[in-house]
């Protein structure tokens, strides 16, 4: 597979490295062509070689030069160009001068696209490119010795090297940018924190504390914002964590800023990866279960989340022990245009492939089991 690449990558130096080595390569090919054209069987056919080393050189370091263009189109042109080089030395020098150890027409040069296969694919893609030069070097050579096979096992060495060195830039570059990801998302929490402290937080307190000595609706308005305050000032002391640099977030840390007096979860020590789109329909549907408890379950009841991480799926179970909902409830509400349970839970959960269990009975609780599969379709 290709790498991606960026304008101001880890990779560029190396790619600016390949551009030096070209014209270095080329400046030494070109020295040899003119010290060894008097022994060649077809000297007047070393000139057409020799402009095509120049100009595809400057060609390809052009090419190379724009991220976007490192594709398979440029890479399998440059193999091409340097195999057909290679090949054509058997016709321009002849068999008789290269057995006699005249060196060949891209000595040094053949390695170019070798390193930019190597930086662009990695060590597999290196590696299938020397292979490929070599064949095409040694299919001109009259015989096969220990001095043949040195260039093909300088390129296969070369590209291992240079391609590990590329997939650590790689590795490198991505870390990079989810630590700035990560810092940029710290310094916005900050910043809400500090904009939520001076206004809702504050406004929440104020309620709470003046409704703390009421009765009736009043008193409950009190005790449902100090929750919410508790509630929202561990959301932003946490906060949520971004996705990752696959879009891959843990459902579990996401699920946990539910938490407050009122409302116990629990998750897996570890994290729990879905991708991100997935796991903020998942968390709403359990936002819309906690809100529905909230008014349904009792002044007095408390909520428990469960989050089960397993092989093929999730499952998140929010639990009460409040009052229940009467047999046929369900199908009423929806009747009457009430879609908190139908949409807000089952319909995100059912979008995504899964399944919703509702067990409830009058005065004994209700569980609501959501399912989501791993693998969606």
């Amino acid at each position: 597979m290709i790498q991606a690449t960026s304008a101001g990558g880890l990779q560029v130096p190396l790619w600016r490295a390949i551009v030096v080595y070209r014209f270095a390569s080329l400046a030494f090919a070109l020295a040899l062509i003119v010290s060894n054209v008097g022994d060649y069987r077809r000297p007047l056919a070393a000139i057409p070689v020799a402009v095509v080393l120049i100009g595809w050189t400057v060609a390809a370091s052009w090419l190379y030069a724009r991220p976007q263009r490192r594709r398979w189109p440029l890479l399998i042109a440059d193999l091409a160009v340097t195999a057909a080089v290679l090949l054509s030395a058997e016709w321009v020098i002849g068999r008789d001068a290269l057995g006699s150890g005249t060196p060949g027409l891209a000595v040094a040069w053949l390695a170019a696209p070798v390193l930019a296969w190597a930086v662009a694919g990695g060590r597999r893609l290196g590696v299938v490119a020397a292979l490929l030069i070599g064949v095409a070097d040694l299919a001109v050579r009259p015989r096969l010795s220990q001095s043949s096979l040195t260039g093909t096992t300088l390129m296969l060495l070369a590209a291992v090297g240079v391609g590990h060195v590329a997939r650590l830039g790689a590795i490198a570059e991505a870390r990079l940018q989810r630590a700035t990801e990560l810092e940029a998302a710290n310094r916005e929490r900050e910043r809400l924190a500090r904009d939520i402290h001076d206004s809702v937080l504050q406004v929440l307190a104020l309620v709470r504390r003046r409704g703390a000595h009421l009765d009736g609706e009043a008193g409950e308005l009190a005790r449902l914002a100090g929750e919410q305050e508790a509630a929202l000032r561990r959301l932003i002391a946490t906060g949520a964590p971004p996705p990752s640099a696959t879009g891959v977030v843990d459902l579990g840390a996401l699920v946990s800023a539910y938490a407050s007096d009122v409302v116990s979860v629990a998750a897996p020590a570890t994290a729990v990866p879905l991708p991100a789109e997935v796991a903020t329909q998942v968390v709403a549907a359990v936002g819309a279960a906690l809100d529905n408890a909230a008014r349904h379950a009792g002044a007095t009841a408390r909520v428990f989340v469960l989050v089960e991480d397993e092989p093929e799926s999730v499952t998140v179970t929010v639990r009460d022990d409040g009052a229940g909902i009467a047999p046929g409830r369900l199908a009423a509400a929806e009747l009457e245009g009430r879609l908190g349970v139908a949409q807000a839970i089952r319909g995100r959960v059912t979008d995504l492939g899964g399944t919703v269990r509702i067990q409830s009975a009058p005065g004994q609780g209700t569980e609501i089991e959501l399912v989501v599969p791993k693998l969606h379709p």
